[in-house]
Parts: structure tokens; C-alpha cells; sequence
């Protein structure tokens, strides 16, 4: 019997579901529970084909328990060696790229020196910093936000130079990202599941949080959500989440990726509304079963990069889509109705 295990915090409603949903599906040899954890030993199984990581990104206990869990056969939604890598600076870097449209961004060292550091830790840095060269860069209005973080915490909307350093002065040792203010018209966040299925729902952040799922949107241009969805598998390949939300503020017609890692996505039933919390709930279940039945061990290879860059063999990728990602990404969306 394979088991499929969810692990997860304070959330209610996706992880019960969840396991009802898998279970319901009656596949032989496999069935779901929540995740129970005994003492960790290391390379010792763990004894889950899948397991559907919703909370290691807040407890470290919970990475490494994943992390020990791969490195012994167990698939892990989403890849929890190339979690711990990723961060928002370097996803719109790649994002660029990749020719999928971002705002001006730049990074910014820290306002406080990190622990155990001093002036000399930053002999590297030319004091003073070149401040007029990022303000000309990426312009007024614009948002200072961590180039690691999540949940809106430490973002702030600056108009000019004054409301930047009274923002900037409150930021402590944290890393931030500097952003140039999209003026958006539409605003998209968008399901992506197993880098082939995409929910695109519209969205509006200046809402109050439970309120931000627009539940009864305008029709909107074929053309701009084929886009959409394009730009938003794109993305998830390129960063091998098998999991994530991708957010687009539309300007003059061109979606601009704002967020996109996001591998622990929002699926609560009362914030999402139904008929997305019940998309999300039955694609994470077919993935989770499609994964434990093509996961037949551990994987071939034990080096660092054949875990950061390891897929089932079911969605690993043919040479010809190596070498052509987005003729790929292209023809996936041919293939699917953009979702009004």
C-alpha cells in the first residue's frame, strides 16, 4: 500500500479535503492521511510515496524532516531542496529572461548590518550607496518589499524618495527588492498544478484579504488570458514547482508577473470560494496519486543537483523540450481553454 501524507499548520479545510478527495478516488494500493511524524532518523524512510508539503516553509524542523524524506524515495510537492534555494529577486530575474514581462526591480542591501557582521563584512559595498542611479532605474510609485518573504509583511507603497528611506529605515537586516508600481486594470492570480493545469482567477489586492477572489468577473480578452496562462506554466517549469500561484498586474494589455512563489498557495475554502477551492482540492489530488504511482524509489542519482532538479519519471522532460521550454509552454495552451 502506498500512502499519501499532507503535511500542514493552521489551515482546516484543503487538508481534509484533500485526504476525502484522494481516498474517494478508490485507486488500488493507494490511500491519504495527514502526515504523522516519529522521531527522525537520518536516511531512514519515512514510509509516504507523496507527501504534499503545506507548512515546512514556517518550521525548519519540518524542511529537514522533507529534505530526509526525498534523499529516501518520497515525492514532495513542492521540492523542498529547491524551496530552500529560491527567493522572489531571483525568480524575476529568470522571469526576465525567460521573456515573461516583470517590473523594474533591483536589490538592496540590507538597512542594518546582519549578526556577527561589521563595516569591514562590507569592505565590498561602495559607501555611499548609489541610490539616484536605482531611483532613476525603476521610478515613483513604486513597492519595497522582502526579496524573501510572503503574507503582504514588510511591503510598503513609496511615491517618492522621503516615503522610500522613512520605509527603508524600518526594514532591519531584512533583504529587500525595490519595484517599479505596475498600474494594473485587471489582476489575475492563477492555480498552476502539476506545471500543466491553470486556474485563472480574478483578483484584486486593494480588497481586504477574504475578499480578494473576485467571484463574478467581467469577460475578459481571449487573447490576454491565453497570455495569462502561457506566462504562468512558463514560470512553473522553469522553477519546477508542481505547485504554485502566479500573479499578473495587467498594464496596457501586458500581464506583469508580480508574485510567483508561491509554493504553499492560499486554498481555504472561505477566502478562495468554492468553485476554486473545489479546482484546487481534485488537481492536487490527481497529481498526488499520479506521483505515487510513477514514484518507484528513490532517485537515480544521490547528488545535490539530481534533488533540486529531480521530476518523476512522468513528467520528466524529452530533450526536444528541454531545448524548446516555451514551444512547449506554447503548445499546452493550444491544447486548453482559457478559463473565464
Amino acid at each position: 500500500m502506498k500512502k499519501i501524507g499532507i503535511l500542514f499548520g493552521m489551515e482546516n479545510t484543503f487538508p481534509q479535503a484533500f485526504v476525502d478527495k484522494v481516498n474517494s478516488m478508490n485507486v488500488n494500493g493507494i490511500t491519504a492521511e495527514f502526515v504523522a511524524i516519529g522521531p527522525v532518523k537520518e536516511a531512514v524512510s519515512c514510509g509516504y510515496s507523496v507527501i504534499v508539503d503545506r507548512i515546512s516553509h514556517d518550521v525548519p524542523f519540518y524542511r529537514a524532516y522533507l529534505k530526509n524524506a526525498v534523499l529516501t524515495g518520497t515525492h514532495v510537492i513542492n521540492n523542498p531542496f529547491w524551496w530552500s534555494a529560491d527567493d522572489k529577486f531571483f525568480n524575476y530575474a529568470l522571469a526576465a529572461k525567460l521573456g515573461v514581462a516583470v517590473p523594474k526591480t533591483v536589490i538592496l542591501p540590507s538597512k542594518q548590518m546582519p549578526p556577527d557582521t561589521n563595516d569591514i563584512s562590507f569592505r565590498n559595498l561602495p559607501y555611499p550607496y548609489d541610490w539616484k542611479s536605482v531611483f532613476e532605474y525603476v521610478g515613483f510609485p513604486a513597492f519595497l518589499k522582502p526579496h524573501d518573504g510572503g503574507g503582504w509583511k514588510d511591503v510598503f507603497h513609496v511615491h517618492d524618495e522621503r516615503e522610500f528611506f522613512e520605509a527603508y529605515d524600518q526594514t532591519r537586516t531584512l533583504c529587500m527588492t525595490l519595484q517599479a508600481a505596475v498600474k494594473f486594470r485587471e489582476y489575475f492570480r492563477c492555480y498552476v498544478v502539476g506545471q500543466k493545469d491553470v486556474r485563472i482567477m480574478p483578483y484584486d489586492p486593494s480588497r481586504p484579504h477574504a475578499e480578494r477572489y473576485v467571484m463574478n468577473p467581467p469577460t475578459y480578452d481571449p487573447a490576454l488570458l491565453a497570455r495569462v496562462e502561457k506566462d504562468a506554466l512558463t514560470l512553473c517549469k522553469a522553477l519546477g514547482y508542481d505547485l504554485n500561484t502566479v500573479e499578473f498586474a495587467v498594464e496596457d494589455g501586458i500581464p506583469y508577473a508580480i508574485d510567483f512563489m508561491n509554493p504553499a498557495p492560499d486554498a481555504d475554502r472561505v477566502s478562495v470560494g468554492e468553485e476554486n477551492f473545489n479546482w484546487i482540492v481534485e488537481k492536487v489530488a490527481e497529481l498526488a496519486v499520479e506521483r505515487a504511482l510513477a514514484n518507484e524509489g528513490a532517485p537515480p542519482e544521490l547528488r545535490w543537483s539530481s534533488f533540486l532538479g529531480y521530476q518523476s519519471p512522468s513528467t520528466a522532460s524529452t530533450p526536444s523540450e528541454k531545448a524548446e521550454p516555451k514551444a512547449a509552454a506554447t503548445k499546452a495552451v493550444r491544447q486548453k481553454k482559457p478559463i473565464k
